[in-house]
């Protein structure tokens, strides 16, 4: 009896110390949904391209057609981080804890970091017209910054990262199918990671 007593109090001091160093607001459904997000973006955007190329044979910076791309890719990215804003509260809430704890602000900084970075990138590429790079320089930033920001949240986001760097890479020599590298990594991968974690730390949680 004193022997579970003590496991019991063992447990529950490594909960209060996980807790107290890691960011686990984080949802798994935040990410289903950012990857359907993003598979009907890409689909749109395809389809797009597909009408464009029957008129004009490349796409410039200046054309509608560009302009359109780019209000898919901010729409998408708003609507991710407003999904993962609003699960991660409902979870953090459900749990009886606050969302922005100082190991949050920690994880949110760690994470934003890569992105700010990789987002100026992307605005120079587009500047100077090397849109062929966009889809692998995106891919692998948002890797960079899931690696980064895994310190502080799940391990399973440290393998997400590097998943996306790989197919940013493989963008890289891939050139011309940056949008299917784009559809694997903030698509397929984003569903299929999100399910992972879903059902590894939220599901099993909710039946017990």
């Amino acid at each position: 009896m004193e022997e579970n007593k003590y496991l019991n109090d063992l447990h529950h001091i490594r909960q209060m110390m996980r807790k107290s160093t890691l960011f686990l607001s984080l949802s798994g459904l935040s990410g289903v949904l950012a990857g359907i997000y993003a598979l009907l973006g890409a689909a749109v955007a395809y389809l797009l391209l597909q009408y464009h190329y029957i008129y004009y044979p490349y796409v410039i910076i200046e054309s509608r057609t560009f302009k359109i791309i780019v209000a898919i890719a901010l729409t998408v990215l708003i609507a991710s981080v407003l999904t993962a804003y609003f699960f991660s509260a409902r979870k953090a809430k459900r749990d009886g804890e606050r969302l922005l704890t100082p190991v949050a602000k920690t994880a949110l900084y760690n994470f934003a970091l890569p992105l700010f970075v990789g987002g100026l990138l992307c605005i120079l590429l587009i500047k100077n017209e090397h849109y062929g790079l966009l889809a692998p320089m995106t891919l692998i930033f948002y890797g960079l910054a899931c690696v980064n920001v895994s310190k502080y949240t799940f391990g399973d986001v440290h393998y997400l990262g590097l998943t996306e760097i790989v197919l940013g890479l493989l963008a890289v020599q891939y050139s011309g199918y940056g949008l299917l590298f784009w559809v694997l990594g903030f698509g397929v991968c984003h569903i299929l990671y999100g399910w992972v974690m879903h059902f590894k730390y939220e599901r099993n949680k909710e039946v017990h």
